[in-house]
């Protein structure tokens, strides 16, 4: 089958990978460098299978089908499905995510090949394809939410724990043909035993509303999670607790369990902080107070981090990585960028150690120090959202609240 992916971010790439195994994959980006380096096999992401993956096809011992493109027209004219993986940013004025980017694909696509299905990978809003749909007079569009960790993304296409698509009508058999592929790509890139696994995969196909609905509300659990252990956190710290003790013993209970429980300085990355303010956004009209808290607790963990550094009085602060997670390399919305925002207005002088960053250059104002041992002994305190070995020396001056070390 030939199969155009518009987009090579977390979720654009590892589905082109998971599909170019056994089928014709062209992935789309607007960046000609990204596109020979992807050409090459060179992952411009982190992401450890992505990675393994490209690092045996370059070497001969895996086979991968993939042509990566600027060249959008061409990209879609030949492409018997085309894969929707566009970026949604969640607009704060609008109170809405800016879909435009989605709707350039199907716009491009509809130009050069109007008979060709699509689905859409990107997170939207709830009643979005159903709008799509009418807009562009087009019944070839589906939905399909994806459930992928940041650095974990090609593992959870290979692993999923679930496969959901939203589709009905004349759309049901493509929407199963889709989840086939999906199923095939993970038996395919899978050792003898996981690939048996992935014939069971859960599945479920409902109305593309209900599919969106489960991607907002999946994501917004999670969030809710993280605040509530963040918020334990907050407690025992105010009240000289022992957090990890409680922690540990509320989750012996099997129905609350010991899973996503990491106290952190606020979840952040591409997901949790647009999908729940969308959700909120889509409860407009709708009674609710939950969902409000959810993003409202974000901000207050944050103001809660950085007075605790604050009340310590230093001269400089050292910021120990902008990344949201261990082993990863993005740090958009990052919840420590919140609590640097709040420390700077006390006009407290701040530097960051992030590798992926110039040393020497400013981020949001800040100077980047990356000699290590110089970045230690500038700062009087060092906030790690998540801890590393290399601070063991200095651990008197290091601040976080990662009390697990596994994420």
């Amino acid at each position: 089958m030939k199969i155009t992916v518009a987009g090579v971010g977390y979720v654009g790439l590892s589905l082109a990978v998971l599909l170019a195994q056994k089928h014709e994959v062209t992935a789309v980006t607007t960046t000609e460098s990204k596109a020979k380096k992807l050409n090459q096999f060179y992952s411009p992401i982190r992401d450890e299978e992505i990675e393994h993956f490209f690092e045996e096809a370059r070497a001969g011992k895996r086979k991968l089908h993939l042509y990566t493109t600027t060249d959008k027209a061409t990209a879609y004219r030949s492409a018997e499905l085309v894969i929707i993986a566009a970026p949604t940013n969640y607009d704060e004025q609008e109170h809405f995510f800016d879909t435009s980017a989605v709707e350039d694909v199907i716009r491009q696509t509809l130009a050069v090949n109007p008979d060709t299905w699509m689905v859409i990978k990107s997170t939207v809003p709830v009643g979005y394809t159903e709008h799509v749909r009418e807009m562009f007079g087009c019944d070839h569009i589906f939905f399909s939410p994806e459930f992928l960790r940041e650095s974990k993304a090609l593992y959870d296409n290979l692993h999923p724990s679930r496969i959901v698509v939203g589709a009905y009508g004349n759309q049901m058999e493509m929407a199963r043909k889709f989840v086939e592929l999906l199923v095939e790509g993970a038996r395919e890139g899978c050792s003898a035993g996981a690939a048996q696994a992935a014939e069971n995969i859960p599945t479920l196909i409902v109305h593309p509303t209900e599919a969106e609905a489960i991607k907002l509300f999946a994501n917004t659990y999670l969030a809710l999670r993280i605040s509530y252990f963040n918020e334990l956190d907050t407690y025992a710290q105010m009240k000289g607790l022992n957090t990890q003790q409680i922690i540990d013993g509320v989750c012996l209970d099997p129905r609350i369990g010991g899973h996503y429980n990491n106290p952190s300085f606020g979840y952040g990355g591409y997901c949790l902080p647009k999908d729940t303010k969308q959700l909120l956004a889509n409860y407009k009209d709708v009674p609710q107070t939950m969902i409000e808290a959810v993003v409202k607790s974000n901000a207050v963990r944050k103001e809660f981090i950085a007075s605790q550094i604050i009340e310590k009085n230093p001269q400089t602060v050292g910021i120990f990585r902008l990344t949201m997670k261990s082993n990863s390399d993005n740090f958009r919305a990052s919840a420590i960028q919140g609590v640097m925002e709040r420390i700077r207005e006390k006009r407290i002088s701040i530097i960051v150690y992030e590798p992926t960053l110039e040393d020497g250059s400013s981020f949001q104002g800040c100077l980047v120090v990356n000699d290590l041992e110089q970045f230690k002994k500038q700062s009087d305190v060092i906030l790690a959202n998540r801890y590393d070995t290399e601070l063991n020396d200095i651990k008197e001056k290091v601040y976080t609240r990662d009390l697990y070390r596994r994420d």
